[in-house]
């Protein structure tokens, strides 16, 4: 455990001190990316328009003879594009800390272009320890090749491991950006009977009780339910951000949209897109409603200090649910900010 007074310390002569608070950014959508395909690749500089997020993806989907390809063509799509100029953020998804990729993707990636990367995604993170390995050696590669802002770490939680530590991953570390949820890989470690990728399953439900001879109501359950909740209390505890992963079926927009929403409504800040379809319903799903930043911004309004208790519409509100609305309206100028058509239907001062 870092003691209090050393936590905020660069963890290498030269390094650059490590934020105090995140960086305030619009990041509704995590667009994965294949660097080694450059007919992808090559569309990038659109892309990165479109998009809160850009991640080079080195990992899982990356085959091990192509490993070289995808480090070298990240390095090149960081290269190319100004993805600072769009208020897109640029990350990148390393291989795994027991994997004989990994050193290589950070002494390449930082060395390369280090001062243009936000965040690196680490997978199967099971313990703050894995955070103080990354952590300490992004300090010393930071040093050795003059980064001047430290690049931030995000935890994938898809181990049984790592959901049992995930509020000491949550605080491991001042890198620490945030996490999302790994479903694939943690259904295989916890032995869960499941080859779906997010999403519920059809035989994960509830009955209704019985009533004579009526038809007993059935609905299908998340399972991912649980977890989500767990991750999203380490992150917000810790002020960190919360992500929903991957949706697998790309043919099932609706459930992809659901999937979404609920995630939305539990605290999550955006999840990952594998698909161009699935960034639109980021788009819509990870922004407020326009009625809700309304009603959120008249409260606000009629509490400027947050203090106090008002009646709007016959419902009292109270500094309790102006915070709530606070959540809204600044998540709702964030959007505004990045999206001109939203920020007219906002109509926030």
């Amino acid at each position: 455990m870092k003691l209090p007074r050393r936590f905020f310390q660069p963890l290498a002569a030269g390094a650059p001190e490590p934020f105090r608070d995140l960086p305030i950014k619009l990041e509704r959508m995590i667009h994965f990316v294949p660097p080694h395909n450059e007919k992808v690749r090559a569309r990038v500089p659109e892309l990165a328009k479109t998009v809160d997020v850009v991640l080079g993806n080195l990992e899982d989907a990356v085959p091990a003879d192509q490993k070289e390809a995808a480090r070298n063509g990240f390095v090149a799509m960081a290269k190319a594009t100004d993805f600072a100029a769009s208020g897109t953020g640029l990350w990148t998804r390393i291989n795994a800390l027991n994997s004989p990729w990994i050193l290589d993707d950070l002494f390449t990636l930082v060395a390369e272009v280090g001062d243009k990367l936000d965040v690196v995604m680490v997978p199967k993170v099971e313990g703050p320890w894995d955070i103080h390995y990354i952590d300490q050696l992004l300090a010393q590669l930071e040093a050795r090749h003059g980064v001047r802002k430290p690049i931030l770490v995000h935890a994938i939680l898809e181990t049984a491991e790592g959901v049992a530590n995930v509020d000491a991953i949550a605080c491991a570390s001042p890198r620490m950006h945030g996490m999302s949820l790994g479903p694939a890989d943690l259904a295989a470690s916890r032995g869960m009977k499941t080859t779906r990728v997010g999403g519920g399953h059809p035989d994960y439900r509830v009955l209704s009780d019985p009533k004579g001879e009526e038809a007993r109501a059935s609905a299908q359950q998340d399972l991912w339910h649980y977890t989500i909740a767990r991750m999203v209390d380490a992150c917000m505890a810790n002020g960190i951000k919360a992500f929903y992963g991957p949706f697998g079926d790309f043919s099932d927009s609706a459930a992809c949209e659901v999937q979404f929403r609920n995630a939305f409504l539990m605290g999550c800040a955006g999840a990952w897109t594998l698909h161009p379809s699935q960034v639109a319903l980021a788009k819509t799903v990870f922004a407020p409603d326009p009625a809700e930043v309304n009603f959120a911004a008249r409260i606000v309004e009629a509490m400027p200090d947050g203090t106090g208790a008002v009646m709007i519409d016959g419902k009292m509100q109270d500094d309790a649910t102006w915070k709530q609305a606070k959540v809204i309206v600044d998540l709702a100028r964030l959007v505004a900010e990045k999206d001109p058509d939203l920020a007219k239907v906002y109509n926030l001062p």
